[in-house]
């Protein structure tokens, strides 16, 4: 049974940081790549960060520069370091991956930025 199990968030003010971890199992982790994606009330779920098997990483433009994703093969996790937040960071922060067209979720980390 695939399962992947966020934690870290929190509250925090602007210009604090966080890091998130996604534990996942069920799965040969390794082998997939992975993705935070992050929801805000009223908004559509949206990708921040992804990485690939062989630790390759790509963000979105509003988080370049201040968030770095990383994972740890060995612990089958994947990781958000956040620094430099925003309020506008706020939202449900999810790990995330894909599987023969399958998306499998987590069930989120709530990040709150206070300004």
């Amino acid at each position: 049974q695939v399962q992947l199990v966020e934690s870290g968030g929190g509250l925090v003010q602007a210009g604090g940081s966080l890091r998130l971890s996604c534990k996942a199992s069920g799965f040969i982790f390794w082998i997939r790549a992975m993705n935070w994606y992050r929801q805000a009330p009223g908004e559509q779920r949206e990708l921040v960060a992804a990485i690939s098997t062989g630790g390759r990483s790509s963000y979105a433009d509003s988080v370049k520069g201040r968030f770095l994703i990383s994972r740890d093969n060995a612990k089958s996790t994947v990781y958000l370091q956040m620094i430099s937040l925003k309020p506008e960071d706020t939202a449900v922060y999810y790990c995330s991956y894909s599987d023969s067209g399958i998306n499998y979720w987590g069930q989120g980390t709530q990040v709150t930025v206070s300004s």
